[in-house]
């Protein structure tokens, strides 16, 4: 869930037998690798491990996975932290299409995961956009697809998970069993209530392609169109584009056996995000499809130059990824180059505006039209979201029933004199009016009353005093407050 697009010298920017059948198409169609599962013996030895690791570090000495890539995007220091080697947690345990379940190790990503399901004819309910994204990190933290409209969260899809809690005891959760309080409290608390080692979840059968249609909507017809499309049994994916205060854009996916006249190919010279304005119908392997956005980072590679045709040409394909991304801008939080140059030039330094938000549909446009008046940033993406579970999550509150639409914009804007957090102040407010709700991998600048009223303190405090009544894992809110 994590997108920023930078601005500043940087550049402007502000998922038997026909079975078997498929997954053979997908695989020439794709060219994946072949997806070699980890033994059962592997993984427990690497639990066992892990645990020890774990008990070994001092009590109160912070703890962190020690994973290569974060999305996350709060730049707190990792000093005098204990870093836990996770690295053979990494894999995917098996895949049974028969049953539609996947189990997974907690730190797969879901690159990993979907090689390994896709061989197989099957992917997860809900792949979020970005390759590094783990599983156990959409679990706890929050992800978000084009089929959230029909399948909700990435956790809705868990039906079981191995959880190593602070207190260093692992845990079987499940929906109705002895733990079922974790199990429904654990999405949105951000390892603050244990780390997610084995994961089962549903996955679904997939066709060689998905076919596109990308439709203009006025901005007075926006949320009614949604509704609509997200309503119609025929839609397996949908999300949308908004380019300005009145181009908006919503691209509807289906499943499809026809490649039509070819498949299109973003992971080169072309860029996803610019076709959406350029043809209303397109066609791309479901492999593409999946990670149509990871390629440019959304949109935000641009501020690093490689959306030019003539640098394009020479940045290997390899590291237009949305982590090699992340990691120039980790670089330049660091170091400050940005901020260096601004003080040179004389120009205001920058407020990054890094959010994601769920606002109930029938208020999309009250909030476009503020966010527009009042911030700026575009483009801004658009993905419909409702509930896959009849009950709410505690810690994330969202009304069953209710069709939320997810926005989320990741740029910078000129600081607003006397007020560095104004602008991501005046979104959270917005939020709030709008009884809607936002991601928690980015910076919060909720005072801690505020926060709590929000993600459910109750609830929370319940859950860390059984589950972590030492202490040794931090508070939600100090967590993401840094």
């Amino acid at each position: 869930m994590s997108h920023p697009d930078i601005r500043g010298d940087l550049g402007e920017c502000p998922v038997q037998g026909p079975i078997r059948g498929l997954a053979s198409a997908i695989m020439t169609l794709t060219d994946l690798p072949a997806a070699r599962l980890v033994p059962r013996a592997a993984h427990d030895a690497a639990v066992a491990e892990l645990q020890r690791q774990y008990r070994a570090v001092p009590p109160g000495t912070p703890v962190r996975l020690g994973k290569p890539t974060s999305n996350l995007f709060r730049f707190s220091s990792a000093a005098g932290a204990r870093l836990i080697d996770v690295s053979a947690l990494t894999g995917v345990l098996d895949v049974d299409p028969v049953a539609g379940t996947a189990e997974v190790q907690g730190m797969a990503t879901y690159e990993t995961i979907v090689a390994a399901t896709l061989a197989r004819g099957v992917m997860p309910l809900v792949v979020p956009q970005l390759k590094t994204i783990t599983l156990g990190g959409a679990v706890t933290g929050l992800g978000i697809e084009s089929t959230s409209f029909r399948h909700g969260l990435p956790h809705e899809s868990v039906r079981e998970m191995d959880v190593l809690t602070p207190a260093g005891e692992l845990v079987t959760v499940t929906r109705d069993g002895e733990h079922a309080d974790l199990f429904r409290g654990f999405p949105n608390s951000y390892g603050t209530l244990g780390y997610a080692l084995r994961i089962v979840i549903d996955v679904m059968p997939v066709q060689p392609y998905v076919a596109l249609e990308h439709r203009r909507i006025g901005s007075g017809e926006l949320s009614a169109a949604i509704s609509e499309v997200c309503a119609d049994p025929a839609t397996d994916f949908v999300d949308g584009t908004v380019f300005g205060p009145d181009e908006n854009y919503l691209t509807i996916g289906r499943f499809t056996t026809d490649p039509g006249p070819g498949t299109s190919d973003y992971t080169g010279q072309r860029i996803f995000y610019t076709s959406i304005r350029e043809r209303t119908h397109d066609v791309l392997t479901v492999h593409d499809y999946i990670w149509r956005w990871d390629t440019d980072w959304f949109w935000c590679s641009r501020a690093f130059g490689v959306q030019h045709p003539l640098v394009r040409r020479f940045w290997p394909r390899r590291y237009r990824r949305s982590d090699v991304y992340r990691r120039l801008v980790a670089l330049d939080r660091r170091y400050g180059f940005t901020a260096k140059a601004h003080r040179v030039l004389g120009k205001p330094q920058d407020e990054l505006v890094i959010q994601d938000v769920e606002i109930p549909v029938a208020r999309l446009r009250e909030f476009l039209d503020t966010f527009h008046a009042d911030i700026g940033i575009r483009p801004v993406w658009l993905c419909p979201l409702a509930l896959r579970d009849d009950r709410p999550w505690p810690l994330y509150p969202l009304t069953p029933g209710e069709l939320y639409v997810n926005v989320g914009f990741w740029s910078a804007v000129p600081q607003a004199p006397g007020d560095p957090e104004a602008h991501n102040r005046r979104v959270e407010e917005l939020v709030a009016q709008l009884g809607g709700h936002k991601s928690l991998y980015s910076t919060v600048h909720y005072d801690e009353q505020e926060f709590w009223e929000h993600y459910n303190g109750p609830a929370y405090r319940a859950l860390k005093d059984r589950y972590d009544p030492g202490g040794r894992a931090p508070d939600l809110y100090a967590k993401v407050r840094r």
